[in-house]
């Protein structure tokens, strides 16, 4: 057990110092988490975001680009540290894991690139580094935003695409 939550202590840490994060002033006051919560650290993300091409309310000529779901690795200081993927969930190389609901958005300040987001989470699997995330803010998008509305016809129903995206995750817990 004190192993396990000195290597999880470690963790946060190495994650607080291991991926640069905007200043309180550059992040959007829809995007900061209650005074309650303080950051617990922060991981980098690189993988991509799956989006399907659907028939748009029941008319088989309308078409469009759906989300799916997120697949990423989750790093600091270039090391594999857990994985980011459907539901949406965050998952520690340790085991523990959250569900995350958003709460908030901003536009990216980037064309072509994937909304800020403050997300509510909740564990939901073993005690660990994520285990007492209760918020996580997405920041620095760098792509992922869906592909062109032109390549989402009739003829391309139920094609997916996955569309690279780099992100910084900020993990929140109780103070």
């Amino acid at each position: 057990m004190k192993r396990t939550v000195i290597l999880s202590s470690l963790l946060l840490i190495a994650a607080a110092c291991g991926t640069a994060v905007p200043t309180a002033q550059q992040v959007p006051d829809n995007l900061k988490p209650g005074d309650t919560e303080v950051i617990l650290g922060s991981v980098g993300a690189r993988g991509v975001q799956i989006y399907e091409c659907r028939v748009k309310g029941g008319d088989s000529q309308a078409t469009e680009w759906v989300f799916v779901a997120p697949e990423a690795d989750l790093f600091v200081h270039g090391k594999v540290v857990g994985k980011h993927y459907a539901g949406p969930h965050w998952e520690s190389a340790d085991g523990s894991k959250v569900a995350g609901v958003a709460k908030a958005r901003a536009d990216a300040p980037h064309d072509g690139t994937i909304p800020w987001l403050l997300l509510a989470t909740k564990s939901v699997g073993p005690v660990g580094s994520f285990a007492k995330v209760t918020s996580i803010q997405r920041l620095n998008t760098e792509g992922g935003a869906a592909p062109d509305a032109a390549q989402c016809t009739a003829a391309s129903v139920g094609q997916r695409a996955r569309v690279s995206y780099t992100a910084d995750y900020v993990m929140f817990g109780g103070k």
